[in-house]
Formats: C-alpha cells, structure tokens, sequence
C-alpha cells in the first residue's frame, strides 16, 4: 500500500459530532428518572468526552448502587432519540473524504461503547470511511479485546492500523476536544492537535498539553498537511501532492445531519 501521508486518530464527540444535547438529554432523563439532582449546563457539557460512568459518578454524584440503573436509561434514551439530535460539525464530512480521497488513513478512537459509536458514523453516513473503528465495550470494562481507558482504546486503533492494514504509525497523531484525548494520545507517543469547537472549557487543551488548537475544518486540513510535509515517507516511486483534495470552504456551512443509516 502506498503511503504517503501521515495517519489522523480522531475523537468522536466534541470533535467529528456535535450531540446537539443528545449526550446530556439522555443524562439528565437518567437522574431524573433516578430522583437524582441535574447539574448545571456547565457541568453537564462537561460529562461530554470522558468515560460515562466517570461522569456520572464523579460530575453528577450518581452513587455507586445507581450506576448501573443510570447508565442502563441513559443508554435507551440516547440509542431512541439522542443519535437522531447529533450532526456533523461543518466542513466535517468534506475534511473526511477529502483525506481518504488522497490516501491518508484515518481512524477513530472514542470512550463511548464501540458499537454505539459505530452507529453513530453510520447514521451520519461516514463510518466507512475509516480504517478502523474503537472504542470502550458495552460495559465500558475491558473485555473481549476491547478497552475502556483512552491510552488503551488510541493504543487499540494504532495496533489496527499497523496489523491489519499494514501501515507506518510511527508519525500518527491524534485530533480531539478534551483533555483526555491529549493524554491518550501522549500515552501512546502521538501529538494531539485540539479543536476549539468542541467542549472542553476553556484553557483546558492548552494546560494538557495539545500540540496546536484549531478552530475550523480547514485550519484543521492546513496543519496536518504542514505535518506531511515534515514527516510523509511515500513508498519509492510514489510521488507527494502537497495539493490534494484541499476542503471547498463553502462546503461547511452546508455539512448538516446525513442521515442515511440505521440508528
């Protein structure tokens, strides 16, 4: 296989998807339901990205002997309504297949349940487009091959990419919204470039140690095409376009729900 740009590990919520409060609906449907207090907006934007029964436990006070039965209604509510409420943040889809248009391999690692954030991709008609797909088990245990900590489900999506597709990881990096993707990605010797879009509050990318922050699809493109230029290795023979598939920026204010799919 000809490789001749440098892999991107994205995070899923907060960085390709916007849950339009499908994420803390379903929250705070769970507590309620539970005859639990509901945070603040704030601190409800803030259960967005880490571990669910992280932010259950340690954001909204669910106590232990709860946990179960929140997360258990959290899940019905989300998988009924909350992938519906969900869309692509703009220029999204065009940054997406314009890398896999020009051969870059890109792949995904989330802390929802895998597969849940496979439908998730498939309601929004991309899932296809990546090598590979990780993310926590059902139980968000680690069990059956499948990893729960963010270090482990990057380390997972590395390990695929160089197994089963046979490609240099070596100059991977990770692109992500909050704190624990930078970690994740340091975790596995990978910079994290941030995105301002998403929902860590703020200084938060900055303190953890991202890379670079950027604030649109295209600021996104350019930075990682500056990597390329540092760190492409085409096979011999092959050459560089430095030029390949630039996104139309009129494209991102058009990049809404697809919802071709099942949900």
């Amino acid at each position: 296989m000809t490789q001749t740009t440098v892999p991107v590990i994205f995070d899923l919520d907060g960085t390709l998807v916007d849950p339009a409060q499908g994420i803390t609906d379903g929250i705070a449907a769970a507590l309620t339901e539970l005859g639990l207090g509901v945070p603040g907006k704030a601190r409800m934007n803030a259960m967005i990205g880490p571990k669910l029964s992280h932010s259950l436990t340690e954001i909204a006070g669910v106590p232990a002997d709860q946990l179960d039965d929140a997360i258990r209604i959290y899940r019905a509510n989300y998988l009924a309504t909350g992938i519906a409420q969900s869309r692509l943040y703009p220029g999204i889809r065009a940054l997406l297949e314009s890398f896999v248009q020009a051969g870059r391999p890109i792949a995904v690692a989330t802390q929802k349940p895998e597969g849940i954030a496979r439908t998730v991709l498939e309601h929004h008609g991309i899932a296809d487009l990546f090598h590979t797909i990780r993310g926590s088990a059902a139980d968000e245990a680690a069990a059956a091959g499948v990893s729960s900590g963010k270090a482990e489900i990057v380390a997972a999506a590395l390990t695929d990419l160089a197994t089963q597709h046979g490609l240099d990881t070596q100059h991977a990096v990770m692109v992500g919204d909050r704190a624990q993707d930078v970690a994740g990605a340091a975790a596995n010797g990978l910079d994290c470039i941030g995105v301002g879009w998403g929902f860590a509050p703020d200084g938060e990318l900055d303190t953890a140690g991202a890379v670079e922050i950027v604030h649109s699809s295209r600021a996104l493109h350019e930075t990682i095409a500056r990597r390329d230029a540092e760190h492409s290795h085409p096979v011999a023979g092959s050459p560089v376009n430095p030029n390949a598939m630039t996104p139309d920026p009129t494209t991102e204010a058009q990049d809404e729900v697809h919802t071709d799919g099942n949900v």
